[in-house]
């Protein structure tokens, strides 16, 4: 079976990273003979993955004003409303790839959660046109996030895997009759374990996660994480490892940590690790820290996964369906409105502290179920042959 995962934008988000890594390693595991390809906006970014059978260039092409495919697509915008010769120009790198594929998967998780995805769409229509199996991958979508033209884009699909219960819920009360629940694929991610950064407290080191993407939503917050990190430093004894997890130009978490590293650096108690870390290093630290705190999903995946008690700064539908499965309520999941009110974040890591034992019994507890849900995904893949 050859497969080929797409709507990749670059291993530098390391959640992506993830669900690469980890879906080729389960793809390969379980499915005999299963060749697994990526196409990638940025595939000099994936080049860590080693498991991969080949990396294509998925990035987007322009059309050059004036020219023939300029001209035509314009003509048929503006005479028929009809957007999709311009589309399959723009995304051809990766149209031209479907003909030699057997399956393909629409990777990402939350694509679908951030407005329409008109060039998504039409891709979606060139692998059925071709006659190949289309799945959608590990996906989370919200209510709020639905529309007519999206939910018939999820008509095509030959297969919607939910990452989480919330979504599922939501896809089958909208009529949907193609998606099965499992987990994310990152649950079994490998780690990789490095040496301890100077100043690392081994047992006692609680990780922070905090993303300009959040930041961005809610103004505020940013100072209410800084009072947070003034809580710790005050009323516990432990070290904070301040950890990014997506590192993109406008989008980087490295950046704005490295501000509260300046600010808090004199402590002794507070280290930065480094913005060249592989998805696997970087769980591969969180699996060694006493209590984690993230506003990036994959970040948190990396702590639950190694039953690490975890406070999530959540911004969208993905962080709270995942704590449901993993713990019967949105245990420890702030919405976005709330990460501004440090008092509530002062009072949630407190509750963290408190129940620490309680959370890592429930996360041994519901993790290997957790995992067998990721390794399902595969099950529906391989019933699709």
């Amino acid at each position: 079976m050859k497969i080929m995962m797409f709507a990749h934008d670059g291993s530098l988000n390391r959640g992506c990273e993830a669900i690469v890594r980890s879906s080729t390693a389960i793809l390969k595991e379980k499915i005999d003979g299963a060749k697994v390809y990526l196409a990638s906006a940025q595939p000099e970014t994936d080049k860590v993955i080693a498991k991969l059978d080949g990396v294509y260039d998925g990035s987007t092409l322009s059309i050059k004003k004036y020219s023939y495919d300029w001209f035509l697509s314009s003509m048929k915008l503006k005479f028929f409303q009809d957007e999709s010769y311009a589309l399959g120009k723009i995304h051809h790198n990766i149209i031209k790839n479907i003909k030699d594929m057997d399956v393909c998967l629409s990777i990402g998780g939350d694509n679908y959660c951030y407005g329409e995805q008109p060039g998504w769409y039409e891709i979606d229509r060139r692998v059925k046109a071709q006659g190949k199996k289309l799945v959608l991958w590990g996906c989370s979508i919200g209510e709020e996030d639905m529309s007519e033209r999206k939910l018939e884009d999820l008509k095509l699909f030959d297969l919607i895997l939910s990452r989480e219960s919330l979504t599922y819920n939501m896809l089958i009360s909208k009529g949907l009759t193609n998606v099965k629940l499992c987990a994310d694929p990152a649950f079994t991610m490998e780690k990789e374990e490095l040496a301890f950064p100077e100043g690392w407290q081994e047992g006692n080191t609680v990780g922070l996660n905090f993303s300009p993407l959040v930041w961005k939503r809610n103004k505020q917050s940013q100072a209410a994480v800084d009072e947070l990190i003034r809580h710790i430093l005050d009323t516990t004894d432990m070290t904070i490892a301040l950890t990014p997890h997506v590192i993109i130009n406008g989008n980087n978490d490295y950046e704005v940590l490295s501000s509260y590293y300046e600010t808090y650096k004199h402590t002794g108690r507070v280290i930065l690790l480094p913005d060249h870390l592989t998805a696997i290093q970087y769980k591969g630290y969180i699996a060694k820290m006493r209590f984690f705190i993230g506003a990036r999903t994959h970040a948190t995946i990396a702590a639950y996964s190694n039953y690490v008690p975890t406070m999530v700064l959540g911004y969208s539908v993905k962080s709270k369906g995942i704590a449901k499965d993993i713990f019967g309520e949105e245990k420890l999941v702030l919405g976005i409105d709330e990460i501004s009110n440090s008092a509530r974040l002062i009072e949630k890591f407190d509750e963290m502290v408190n129940e620490e034992e309680l959370l890592i019994k429930r996360l041994k507890h519901a993790i290997p179920g957790i995992k067998k849900m990721s390794y399902k995904a595969v099950e529906y893949i391989k019933e699709l042959a």
